[in-house]
Parts: structure tokens; sequence; C-alpha cells
């Protein structure tokens, strides 16, 4: 039997061999695939030249795989199924609308993925891409790139950016969704022993952690200006580590490294589960917030339109509790 020079077999010759494997009997794979068996014994022919060996041994009233056969059918079996899993995996998403959120980290890791669940069991349909940047949150001319990423050629869905900054971006409808209200923060077990933390004047015996993820001095509390506001006076204000993430200074202080200013509204989980404690519930102020912008062009989308009510009623829901 000549073996085909063909790079392939051909996909309907496969199907028919793998029903015909499965039946021992071309009848009955005929029935399965809506042909007559004549069809079936010519496309598993049709296989046998490619393949330049016999597949069956045709017995009287029966088929029987031959070594050749019982070789392949596992294979076989194996492309036919990724195929269709493949064809599935396509018709779902001609059903699916994309949508791209990018936000800051530490606002993606502390508050949004916890909630994320929400959205999506709301609006199964929506593909959510969620990304986190630094770039999110306001730097000296962020107002002027504030619709970069929208523009970004690479991101084909609609985008939805929810950035801390000063609520300023031209060219964007902005929705604000929550303030920045910066507390101290620490481990619980701060609270306790020789040196806890009662009042402000204890600070002085624990490290502070520097969060300096804004960099415009002006748009966030230092521990300067919160010693200030409580009338603290004689303790250095500048001294302990800097982070150049605000998720690492909030680790360090469940870590129990020290004391940090953190927005509360971002670490609600950690607070309840006492992974921190607020050892003096005084805000600082801040120039900043975070906010939901997205391009004037893509800003009643039904994508975006769905995730900003999603949003908002989740930070309304904060804001009650």
């Amino acid at each position: 039997m000549a073996r085909s020079s063909g790079r392939h077999p051909p996909l309907n010759a496969l199907r028919a061999f793998e029903a015909a494997a499965r039946h021992l009997s071309f009848k009955l794979a005929a029935r399965e695939l809506h042909v007559t068996p004549g069809a079936v014994s010519h496309q598993v022919k049709q296989l046998e030249d490619h393949v330049g060996a016999p597949l069956f041994r045709r017995l009287t009233r029966a088929l029987e795989l031959t070594p050749v056969a019982l070789a392949m059918l596992p294979k076989v079996r194996e492309g036919l199924d990724a195929l269709h899993v493949a064809v599935q995996r396509a018709r779902a998403k001609d059903g699916m609308r994309p949508l791209t959120v990018i936000s800051p980290p530490n606002f993606a890791a502390r508050w949004l993925v916890p909630r994320l669940a929400r959205f999506t069991d709301a609006h199964p349909d929506i593909e959510l891409h969620l990304a986190s940047r630094q770039s999110m949150v306001d730097a000296d001319g962020a107002a002027a790139t504030a619709l970069e990423a929208a523009n970004d050629a690479s991101v084909e869905s609609p985008v939805a950016m929810v950035r801390f900054g000063s609520g300023h971006y031209p060219g964007a409808r902005v929705d604000e969704v929550l303030s920045a209200v910066y507390v101290p923060v620490c481990s619980p077990k701060l609270l306790k022993g020789d040196h806890a933390l009662r009042r402000p004047e204890d600070l002085k015996h624990h490290v502070l952690l520097h969060d300096d993820t804004v960099v415009d001095e002006g748009a966030r509390p230092s521990w300067g200006d919160w010693l200030q506001s409580v009338g603290v006076t004689d303790i250095d204000a500048t001294r302990g580590p800097h982070f150049s993430d605000a998720s690492l200074a909030t680790d360090a202080a469940i870590e129990g490294m020290g004391v940090t200013l953190a927005i509360k509204s971002l670490l609600a989980t950690e607070i309840e589960s006492r992974r921190l404690a607020v050892p003096f519930d005084i805000a600082a102020p801040t120039g900043y917030s975070y906010y939901l912008v997205t391009p004037e062009s893509a800003s009643e989308n039904a994508e975006v339109s769905s995730f900003r009510s999603w949003l908002l009623a989740e930070a309304a829901r904060e804001r009650r509790s």
C-alpha cells in the first residue's frame, strides 16, 4: 500500500476512522456522521493510503483494529478533541465583550481584586482584562498623559482607568471613586508590650515606614504633616525606611516592622481580619483621590458603563459601611 506524500491526513478521513474504531462498525459510524457506510469506507481507505498501511481487518460481521490503528488511535482522538475545544472557545469568544481596566497596583491588589468576583458574576458576557500600572498614580505632568493607556494601539478593547491623583484629566469623563484618608496602621502586636502604641507620642519608640508612591509630596501626607497635625514635635519624622510601592510599606507594617501612613479604605480586609490595626484613627489631609477616568469617546460604551455603575456602587457601599 503506497504512502501518501501529503503532510497532513484529510480531516474527514480522521473523523471517519475515529468513529469506525470506536463503534467497530462502518454502519454505526456512518449513522453518527450522517453519511453512508460507503462514504465512511471510502474515507478510511483514503487514510490507509495516506499512512501506507491497513487500519482495519474487515471480518464477516465486524471490524478489527490493526496494530497500526491501535498505535494511531489515541493521538487521533487527542487531536480531534483539541480541535473541538478550540472551536468551542472560538464560538464562546464570539459572544464575549472585552473590557480592559487599568489601575494603580495598590488599589488593584487591596481593594479591587477582593470585590471583582461580584462584577464578573453580574456580567458573565464581559471578558475582563485587569492590568496594574504605577503610571496610574499622578506624577509631574500626569494630567497631560492621563489618556496615554487608552490610546495605546496594543489595547483593542474599551479602556477604563482608575487613577490616583488630582482629578484633572482633560478629554475624559471623571468620576470620583474613593477619597484618600491616610491614617497610621501597624501590626496589632505593636499595641502591646512595654512601648505599646497608646498615644501619638509613643511613636518615638517605633520605626516609621514611608510610602513614596506619590512623588508630589504636597499631594500626600508625610509623617511630618501627620505629627504636626497632632501636636507632636519631638520625633524625627524623616527616620525609617522608604518604599516605592504602597503595598510594600503595608506588608512591612503587617510583619510588625513599624508604622506606616496608609489609605484606610484600601485596608478594610486587613483591619477586619486583625492583620492590621489603626492605633490612632486620626486622618491626615491629602489632595488626591481615586478616580475612574474614561476617554470621552468610550464613556458611553456599554462595557465601560457597566463597570462604572458597578464600581461606583461598590464605593458607595464602602462609604456607608
